[in-house]
This record gives structure tokens, C-alpha cells and sequence, in this order.
């Protein structure tokens, strides 16, 4: 099931790019500039159609999103029907167009999140209070302590204990908060843990360390828990009628949190800590991680991963980068406000350097996403 949600994953993530450059289209046609092609994927291409609205439907080998092919797409140019002979409002609605197709995406991945069970990822994640119940609530396994009592029982990563007793006394294990003391109620026994793995039941046994074991840890710089394990909980809250509420309070919430670690990410730049800014971020190869590891914890997980990566695309583009939607279009707007417009060569100049630096930008991120996960 997990590869499954994977496979599934990656496509949607393919997928938000496609929706963003769609919006493009739709926003050109709508705005009369002529569309020259559409792509899913990047050259080269594998296959290609004339459609009956005249522009060139392709498939092309590089599955890493798409685009939108515009005639005369420097703002110099002046034909009939190209995006440069567009009016200012209608420029802005074209080059905005894919930032609300991705904003969208996200509001209506949140609210269907908040009607089935939203996974809480931070503390005092937005909600309803008066609309809300937790759906679900269950202690995994964080982390696993090197040659600690859970490890030699073979608990793993991610593994959700239900239950843990010794002799006629078992006990359900309901918080994560609540592990380390049902744990030191058993200290120096030997327990049966009841776990899941998979979705499947499991039981093992353990020999919890004492209570001088633990306590005489505490004095040194590797303090030891009863078990050794390091518990967090997957919490999903279902909310009815305040969904789009929750959907719309948590792009809020989420995008004040981007723009503070954008913050982080830049004050790190100017500091000439690049390898601390490219930690503050994740490239294709963190998105992959993380796709997976939301994968292994069910499909309401990789449909919040989905959600906040349209709603970081959607951020993204807005900021004054020349590669970037948001930076053409800054672009435009400066030409106008001072009166002189820029030639194709120099637009070219400035969107060229901006990839360019977006490029080693991404290869920076990668290489610190490679040491940080493999």
C-alpha cells in the first residue's frame, strides 16, 4: 500500500506543475495571447499533437512538470497576439494565473483533509475548536535507542505501540506523553508490548532497564529511558461545517510560517552560511524522502505533503525572482513605473542569471539533502 501511495504521490506532485502552468494557459487564452504549445514534462519531446485550437499538445521525456509556450513572450514584443502586446492587467493575470490554480489546489486538499482527518504537524495547528474531534491517536515509534531494551525487542521506526504489561497487568498506551511513566511503573520487568507494523498486529517482549539504571543515566550526557525509544504521536482531527474555515486558516498559518523560514533561509545567505540555508530547505531529493515517509503513515499524510507543497509553489512564484512568475511580472510593473521598457536581450540577461542561480541554488540543496538523508 505504501508504494502504492508513493507512486501516487510523485504523480500528484507532477501534477501541481501541470496545474500551475495550466492556470497560465487558461489565463492566455482567456486573455488573447496565442498558446504555442503546452508540454507535460520537459524536452525533449516524445510525442506531439496540433490541436484544433492551434497550438502543440506534447509529451516530452523529463517527467518533471510542464509548460506553456506563449507567442512573443518578452514584454518588447509587439505582434498581434503575443504576450508582449498584452495590457499590463492582462500580463498580471497570466503570470498570476498559476500561483492561484496552486493556491486553490491547496485550499481544496486542506478543507477535504479537515472533513476526513487532518494530521496535526505542528502545535496549535489551526482549528475549530468547538468543530473538531480527534479521529485518531496513535503513539509511534520515533526512534529507537542503539542496543536499548526496545531495540533488542525489534522495534522499529514508525512501528505504533497499542499496549505494553507484565504478568496480568496490561496497560493501553493512549499518549505519547503518557509512554514514559507506564514504562517506569514496570521498571526492571520484563514486558509484552503489543504493536502494529503495517497495519498488522504484532508482540514482543523486553526487559526494561531499572530504576537505578535510568536514574544514574540522567547525571551523565546520555540520559536512558525505561524502553529506549523516542515516542511521537499521529494525531488526525476531523472537523464538518468549519472545513473550508480550517482549509483557509491553515494556508495562513502555513504561509506565515514559510515566509519566517525564508527569513531564517536568507539571513543565513547573507551571513555566508550557505550550507545552514540549503538545511532550511528541501530540493527534489527531500521532497522524495518526504513523499515516502508520508507514504508509510497513509494517504491523509501524503495528501497534507501535497497540499503544502502547491501551497510553497504558490509562494514561491510571487517573490521577485526574474525566473519566476512573481519576478516577471516585478519586472513589468518596474518598466512601467519608470517608462522605459526593457529590450529582449537584457530581459533575457536578467531571467538567464536569476536560473542560473536558481540551478545552483537547487544543486546546492540537493547535495545537502543527499548528506542529510543517505
Amino acid at each position: 500500500m505504501s508504494v502504492v501511495l508513493l507512486i501516487l504521490g510523485l504523480i500528484l506532485f507532477v501534477g501541481l506543475v501541470v496545474i500551475h502552468e495550466f492556470g497560465h494557459f487558461l489565463a492566455a487564452r482567456r486573455n488573447g495571447v496565442d498558446v504555442e504549445e503546452f508540454g507535460i514534462g520537459f524536452p525533449p519531446r516524445a510525442w506531439a499533437k496540433k490541436t484544433k485550437g492551434g497550438f502543440d499538445f506534447s509529451i516530452n521525456w523529463l517527467p518533471l512538470g510542464g509548460f506553456v509556450k506563449m507567442k512573443g513572450e518578452s514584454d518588447s514584443a509587439k505582434e498581434p497576439g503575443s504576450l508582449g502586446a498584452a495590457s499590463t492587467w492582462s500580463k498580471s493575470k497570466i503570470m498570476l494565473a498559476g500561483v492561484l490554480m496552486n493556491l486553490l489546489v491547496a485550499f481544496g486538499l486542506l478543507t477535504i483533509l479537515a472533513w476526513v482527518g487532518m494530521p496535526q504537524l505542528i502545535d496549535n495547528q489551526f482549528t475549530v475548536k468547538s468543530d473538531t474531534k480527534i479521529a485518531k491517536n496513535d503513539v509511534l515509534v520515533g526512534y529507537v535507542e542503539p542496543k536499548s531494551p526496545a531495540s533488542k525487542a525489534g522495534l522499529m521506526q514508525r512501528d505504533k505501540i497499542v499496549s505494553l504489561g507484565a504478568g496480568s497487568k496490561h496497560e493501553a498506551v493512549k499518549s505519547a506523553s503518557e509512554l514514559p511513566g507506564d514504562t517506569e511503573r514496570f521498571a526492571g520487568k520484563e514486558v509484552t508490548i503489543q504493536y502494529q507494523r503495517n497495519g498488522k498486529d504484532h508482540t514482543t517482549t523486553a526487559q526494561l532497564r531499572t530504576k537505578a539504571d535510568v536514574d544514574a543515566s540522567k547525571k551523565t550526557d546520555n540520559p536512558k529511558g525505561y524502553l529506549g525509544v523516542s515516542p511521537t504521536e499521529l494525531t488526525l482531527k476531523r472537523s464538518t461545517w468549519s472545513a473550508p474555515i480550517v482549509g483557509a486558516g491553515l494556508i495562513g498559518q502555513f504561509t506565515a510560517a514559510t515566509f519566517q523560514g525564508l527569513g531564517t533561509t536568507i539571513s543565513a545567505v547573507f551571513q555566508g552560511d550557505g550550507h545552514k540555508a540549503a538545511e532550511q530547505v528541501s530540493g527534489p531529493v527531500g521532497i522524495v524522502v518526504l513523499l515516502k515517509d508520508g507514504s508509510l503513515l497513509g494517504y491523509q499524510f501524503m495528501l497534507m505533503i501535497i497540499a503544502i507543497i502547491s501551497l510553497t509553489l504558490a509562494i514561491m512564484n510571487v517573490l521577485p525572482i526574474p525566473a519566476l512568475d512573481g519576478g516577471r511580472l516585478f519586472m513589468v510593473l518596474l518598466s512601467r513605473l519608470f517608462g522605459k521598457q526593457l529590450s529582449e536581450q537584457m530581459e533575457e540577461r536578467i531571467v538567464g542569471a536569476s536560473f542560473l542561480f536558481l540551478m545552483f541554488l537547487i544543486v546546492l540543496i540537493t547535495i545537502v539533502d543527499v548528506k542529510r538523508f543517505f
